[in-house]
């Protein structure tokens, strides 16, 4: 019976990625619609590679060095081994591959689902989330084949017990989150420097749209956001679900020799550490059939599509959950003197997806357009720019009490149902449908995309219309995603900490002894220094990106020309524009140094995350040997605290921002008056909003994957700490 399940495991994960080749293949077979349009796409899919290229050069000299480091370190330990290092290079050319595979794909579909927005609203979300699904099948696919794989064969090697196998397979854990890391940040960087640029610049100064052809910077946003929203949010959630089946096989394994799991073979007496991979394979099989429910006709509700696909996934593995854990756990489960229940195992999944959910819900609303929060922050950018970023910091403040008391009640009813693995089964039944989710979350920045290029092709009004309502959906399943993923960093973050602890022999941490306490504080210190790093960074970059789009603006004569009669037509339509005016309007196009803002933002991005990424690997290693095990938990006690509440905040306050500029865009009328595009309101609000861009898509994700990481690192070393 073990043998059959655990060969079910990578035969899921063949069964994703075969599914990603289909539908990367119906996508790359649409049309791409007009010469413009495809000339457009292909330099956003230029500019995307290029990218991934520089990011993944840099990244394969870390990998190297660090991969040989943990080789001999394994080697060192009698429960470890010179394999760690493998195993750390296949996480990371894992999670790599995922990111690749996604964003090109995603590219590609970009210009697909702005052609296919001429035909039908439906037609266009057809494209954007069959797009949006190769990330997702690609990060589910990859994860569970490369992780069953691995612990199958090392279960193979002689003298290899369970807790040899699992301190080994870590590595795997390791590679994905160093990745996912410098792709969060890096991507980050890139994609808030061009977009501060096309705002600051484009909306502010030359009272263009950010998407507006003349825009040089336009270009490097559409590319940002594939690099920050689908191949960083990709690899984000690809750490978070290899990290909470980790840590739960790690705390499984605590099972082992107690009644029900008397056994201890290759596989047999293995289901409590089988059970997460298991889980996460039957995830893959309920999220294909979930997407098969996501449709939509002209005139439907694409958010009511996407909700739908999702939630007779949660349904259908909510009862696979069930049957899965009366099927492979006994009855009773006792550890530690302690009695627990097959059955309590399948409430501690059903707290893990519950909270998912409910933070989800109370992130949109605080960051959705219409809702109480976001007009509060509209009525206060009346007043100007800095009464906007006041209410705004408010609204993010605010937002964390909520989802905080909904992972506090998570944490202590899943303990309660099932101890320190019920935490862990949680976290992993959060992220069982991560294809899925993962799939609505790539739909946004696709449909963004599409949008602009509708714009920059000067397609018809009804198009943009349809990706603008496509891109209103994506952008409420971007918050809700950002919320999910800062959950799930939180219950995985804690599973994994909990798995460090039994590693490395300790049972209890005792805050009141002067080395843990003095762990304490460093680790609720570091996130904001990791912050201060990411917004610096985001800060420095987009100086460059601006400095470069205003000298465009300026030296280029056919863009200057362009500008001013943009700004005497102010409103008209171009039919209505004098024979002059669009003679001299369009010798400007094609005049827009495109390649330069691109070529910015990727060194800028280059060079920048280097240093945030060093922090989150050095910090535990330094504080682990030079403090011992016990300093090490403070540490990672107080980034996790810390690391979630400052991840909620930034995330929520820049997505609050973002939104009151949108509905100051579309036009708002407060106490009679209506504020609109071009007005005062609008002009603070967008300020407002490039303020929130690093919080929301730099800084504030990125914290998610530190605080992983950091407990990742900690389990790795945990057994050289005794």
């Amino acid at each position: 019976m073990g043998q059959i399940i655990t060969y079910f495991v990578p035969v899921a994960g063949v069964v994703a990625l075969f599914l990603m080749i289909y539908k990367a293949k119906w996508v790359s077979e649409q049309d791409s619609g007009t010469d413009r349009m495809r000339k457009i796409g292909e330099t956003v899919s230029a500019g995307a590679m290029a990218f991934l290229k520089a990011e993944y050069r840099v990244l394969t000299i870390f990998v190297f060095i660090v991969a040989v480091l943990l080789g001999y370190m394994g080697s060192q330990s009698s429960e470890s081994s010179a394999l760690l290092g493998v195993a750390f290079v296949v996480g990371a050319f894992c999670s790599g591959l995922a990111g690749f595979f996604g964003m090109s794909v995603a590219t590609k579909a970009n210009v697909r689902t702005a052609n296919a927005a001429r035909i039908s609203l439906g037609e266009a979300l057809n494209v954007a989330f069959t797009g949006g699904s190769v990330m997702g099948l690609a990060v589910v696919g990859l994860g569970v084949l490369g992780l069953s794989a691995l612990f199958i064969i090392f279960s193979k090697l002689d003298g290899w017990d369970t807790n040899r196998v699992l301190t080994v397979v870590t590595g795997f854990s390791f590679g994905a989150s160093s990745i996912a890391l410098f792709a969060r940040v890096g991507g980050g960087i890139y994609t808030k420097a061009a977009d501060v640029g096309a705002d600051l610049v484009g909306k502010v100064e030359a009272g263009i749209p950010e998407d507006h052809p003349l825009n040089p910077a336009t270009i490097a946003d559409n590319v940002g956001d594939n690099v920050g929203d689908v191949a960083g949010m990709g690899a984000d959630l690809f750490e978070s679900y290899v990290g909470a089946i980790v840590g739960a096989m790690v705390l499984g394994a605590l099972f082992i020799g107690t009644p029900g799991f008397e056994t201890d073979n290759t596989f047999a007496g293995l289901n409590a550490v089988l059970l997460p991979l298991v889980l996460s394979a039957v995830g893959i099989l309920t999220s294909i059939f979930g997407m098969r429910f996501v449709r939509v006709g002209d005139g439907g509700d694409p958010h009511r599509a996407l909700n739908k696909g999702e939630l007779v996934s949660a349904g259908a593995m909510l009862v696979a959950t069930f049957a899965l854990s009366k099927l492979m756990l006994p009855n009773e489960l006792v550890i530690h003197g302690e009695t627990y229940s097959s059955l309590g195992v399948f409430f501690a999944v059903i707290f893990g997806l519950v909270a998912g959910l409910a933070i989800g819900y109370v992130t949109e609303i605080y960051t959705g357009t219409g809702t109480k929060a976001v007009r509060g922050v509209v009525s206060q950018s009346i007043t100007g720019s800095a009464t906007n970023i006041i209410a705004g910091l408010g609204v993010g403040m605010q937002s964390t009490a909520v989802p905080t008391l909904i992972l506090a009640a998570a944490i202590v009813g899943a303990y309660e149902c099932a101890g320190l693995y019920g935490i862990a089964i949680a976290a992993v039944g959060m992220l069982c449908n991560t294809g899925i989710q993962l799939a609505i979350d790539a739909f946004g920045p696709i449909s963004d995309n599409a949008g602009g290029i509708a714009e920059m092709s000067g397609l018809p009004k009804e198009v943009r219309e349809r990706t603008d309502k496509l891109d209103a959906v994506g952008n409420t399943t971007a918050a809700i995603g950002k919320g999910f993923a800062i959950g799930s960093a939180a219950l995985t973050a804690i599973s994994l900490f909990s798995a460090y602890m039994s590693k490395a022999g300790i049972d209890s941490i005792n805050v009141a002894q002067p080395h843990v306490t003095a762990g304490l504080l460093i680790g609720g210190m570091l996130p904001f220094l990791f912050s201060a790093m990411a917004m610096g960074a985001v800060g420095r970059a987009a100086m460059d990106m601006i400095q470069e789009v205003r000298r465009q603006f300026a030296t280029i004569p056919e863009l200057k020309a362009a500008l001013a009669v943009l700004r005497e037509n102010d409103g008209k339509a171009i039919t209505e524009w004098t024979q002059e005016d669009q003679d001299i309007f369009n010798a400007a196009d094609g005049k827009p140094e495109y390649g330069k803002c691109v070529e910015i933002s990727t060194k800028a991005s280059i060079r920048e995350m280097v240093l945030p990424g060093l922090l989150a690997i050095v910090a535990p290693v330094a504080v682990g040997f030079g403090g011992g095990a016990e300093m090490l938990g403070g540490l990672l006690a107080g980034v996790t605290v810390t690391g979630v509440l400052l991840a909620l905040f930034q995330s929520n306050a820049g997505g609050a921002w973002d939104n009151a500029k949108k509905m100051l865009e579309e036009g708002v009328v407060i106490d009679g008056v209506t504020h609109k595009k071009g007005s005062d309101a609008h002009k603070a609000a967008i300020v407002g909003d490039t303020v929130g861009d690093p919080f929301k898509d730099t800084s504030g994700p990125s914290l998610n994957i530190l605080l992983k990481l950091m407990s990742v690192v900690a389990l790795v070393i945990a057994t050289m700490l005794k």
